[in-house]
Order: C-alpha cells, then structure tokens, then sequence
C-alpha cells in the first residue's frame, strides 16, 4: 500500500506583531515537521501585519496543528488558522 502525503499550508491570523518564526516553528513542531514560516511584512514599514504561512510537509500533522491551535493564545492573542487558499 502506498500513503500519498501532501504538504499543507496553513494560514495564521491574529497574530501579536511581536511574534517570531521561532515561536511559532516552537508551537507547530509539537504537531509535525515544518517546512517553512513565512511572517507577512509590510513592504512600505517593515512591520508585521499579524499574519504568518506555516507549511508542513505531512498533511495529517498540519490538520492536527489546525484542530489543536486555532483559537489558542499567544503574546495575549486567540490566533485563528485555516489551510491557506494563498497561490504563490
């Protein structure tokens, strides 16, 4: 039997602007590999926009992350996680 597995990108909201890639490769990884953090930036001042892409490479542990993670806090704020629908 062969196990087709996808990766999964997820979607990070309402995040504090203070947070890190290694905060959450440190919340995700509990759950799965993870691939890349991408934090979004805002191109004219540099700031965080509260916002993150967390890929991970087994989409079994991505889903997992989501059913654990989407409505936790962190830095004082309920984060909300979906599969992204982002096109790169």
């Amino acid at each position: 039997m062969v196990r087709l597995i996808l990766a999964m990108e997820i979607f990070v909201g309402n995040l504090s602007y203070s947070a890190t890639e290694e905060e959450l490769y440190e919340l995700f990884s509990k759950y799965g590999e993870v691939a890349s953090i991408t934090i979004c930036i805002d191109e004219n001042t540099g700031r965080a926009l509260g916002r993150a892409f967390v890929e991970m490479p087994d989409n079994d542990a991505a889903v997992k992350a989501i059913l654990a993670l989407n409505g936790k806090e962190l830095d004082g704020r309920r984060i909300r996680l979906a599969p992204s629908t982002r096109i790169k």
